[in-house]
């Protein structure tokens, strides 16, 4: 979905007591109010064993040299018992604690005490004081987007303790791998936890609040729209980008300095691997402010979902090809290396042309060329809880045109490139594929579900302008 949000002169607005198709669905839209059963049941789920599979993933590569299977086979058989693989595996450390508080707390820094400048030199880029989205409240919050500046100053120091200071070895984060695991589950579980008690008695916005009466969902999903501490200290932006995703690339640099250590060398598909990663990274930050118009910033409130899951899905298994590749190093034929870099290259591409298409449209308001052509869009509206009418343009031009989330079927090329860096030995390194093809899947669902309940009859003829989610005249 395309958006441009504007919010009309005071004379058009138009309040609760106005008739229309909007008003009714203004309150539906954002985190659902009620839960049904499957979604309980789903929550329960993930809840319970999503922190397990992640302590699978990283202990199959540990003691199974990263089979899946054979774990499951040792304990159906009878060879070894859980206790004997939870014995083998490392404990909380003294060194990992302290590593992963001085990460965490240097990243709060940046993000927080040290205003954007990068944004005053580098052509294009997009930084410093930026609002974001109308909440369903009608609130308009504003951010301080630094990530890109914090990324270059995370990585020139990674890079001068590596080749001048050695206060500690490039190997450090693989090395500590399972101990800053436990570092990453106590920070999740502890800011998801504080968040659903500030959403209880001390939110930022009340009015943004969510309850539906169920604990379990409400901790997952989160009851407040965007937790704050002080002006700039926003929980959704912070944890979503910092510090799991600066994390990232340092992560694969790791598993990159680990191979040279253990083999003398480092592969071609480890260097094709951080080169893919870590263009999808550094896209992220370069458009930091437009990721405050997503699904993420504009209609997850924050819980669970996104606290333990910042801290530790995604650093954890986002990653697994690099830990894979240190296990088992894989060096690429020339022609399959130039396959994979053309298909991430490629899915990249189409990632972000369509995202920029959608940026370029709702920044000048329709007022561009989207491939040479006046751009074409459905005129919408909805309203917030503060009464006010809002009006939408959604653009049907462009890849916009092809489908309705095409921006994800370049994420899932790129994704796919990544796994296949590793060859075919072990199914391991595709859960990354499976895993987001099944959550941008299911993005696609809930954004039309809120976009339905926030834009009523105009959304129904958007989607009978573009009919396909994902892959045109598939599906």
């Amino acid at each position: 979905m395309a958006a441009h949000q504007q919010k009309k002169p005071s004379e058009e607005r138009k309040h609760r007591s106005t008739q229309n198709d909007t008003q009714t669905s203004q309150v539906q839209w954002g985190r659902a109010w009620e839960v049904d059963w499957f979604s309980l049941a789903s929550i329960l789920f993930l809840l319970m064993f999503a922190p397990l599979i992640v302590y699978y993933f990283v202990m199959a590569c540990d003691q199974y040299q990263c089979s899946l299977t054979d774990p499951l086979i040792d304990l159906l058989t009878g060879n070894r018992r859980l206790s004997d693989i939870w014995d083998k595996t490392p404990m909380l450390t003294y060194r990992a604690v302290g590593s992963y508080t001085l990460w965490v707390s240097f990243q709060v820094f940046l993000y927080v005490f040290i205003p954007d400048f990068c944004h005053k030199f580098l052509p294009g880029y997009v930084g410093g004081v930026q609002e974001g989205a109308v909440t369903p409240a009608g609130v308009v919050n504003k951010y301080e987007i630094n990530g890109l500046q914090a990324w270059i100053i995370t990585h020139v120091l990674w890079f001068a303790n590596a080749y001048y200071f050695h206060c500690f070895s490039p190997t450090i984060i693989f090395d500590n791998w399972i101990p800053l695991l436990w570092c990453a589950n106590i920070l999740g579980y502890a800011v998801s936890t504080f968040a659903m008690i500030k959403g209880y008695f001390f939110p930022t916005n009340a009015r943004d609040c969510k309850f539906t009466g169920n604990f379990f969902y409400d901790y997952m999903m989160g009851i407040e729209f965007n937790p704050r501490i002080g002006k700039w200290f926003d929980f959704k932006l912070f944890f979503n980008g910092r510090p799991g995703i600066v994390a990232w690339t340092l992560i694969n640099l790791s598993y990159a300095a680990k191979q040279q250590e253990l083999y003398g060398q480092v592969t071609n598909s480890m260097i094709l691997l951080n080169v893919l990663q870590g263009i999808y990274v550094l896209d992220y930050f370069w458009n930091e402010a437009w990721y405050l118009k997503t699904i993420d910033i504009c209609h997850d409130h924050f819980g669970w979902y996104l606290g333990w899951g910042d801290c530790v899905w995604l650093p954890y298994l986002y990653t697994l090809q690099g830990l894979y590749l240190v296990y088992h190093p894989v060096q690429l034929c020339t022609a399959n290396a130039i396959g994979i870099l053309t298909l991430g290259l490629v899915g990249y591409y189409i990632f972000r042309m369509t995202n920029h298409q959608k940026d370029l449209f709702r920044r000048t308001d329709g007022n561009c060329k989207i491939w040479g052509k006046k751009p074409e869009y459905i005129e919408c509206s909805y309203m917030a809880a503060d009464g006010a009418k809002y009006y939408s343009k959604l653009l049907t031009s462009g890849f916009w045109g092809w489908a309705r989330h095409f921006n994800y079927t370049g994420d899932l090329m790129g994704s796919l490139a990544y796994c296949l860096t590793c060859g075919f030995e072990h199914i391991l390194p595709y859960f990354y594929i499976v895993y987001m093809t099944i959550l941008l899947t299911h993005r696609c669902v809930r954004d039309e579900h809120r976009c339905f309940s926030k834009y009523g009859k105009d959304w129904k003829r958007y989607t009978a302008a573009v009919p396909y989610r994902l892959i045109p005249h598939i599906f």
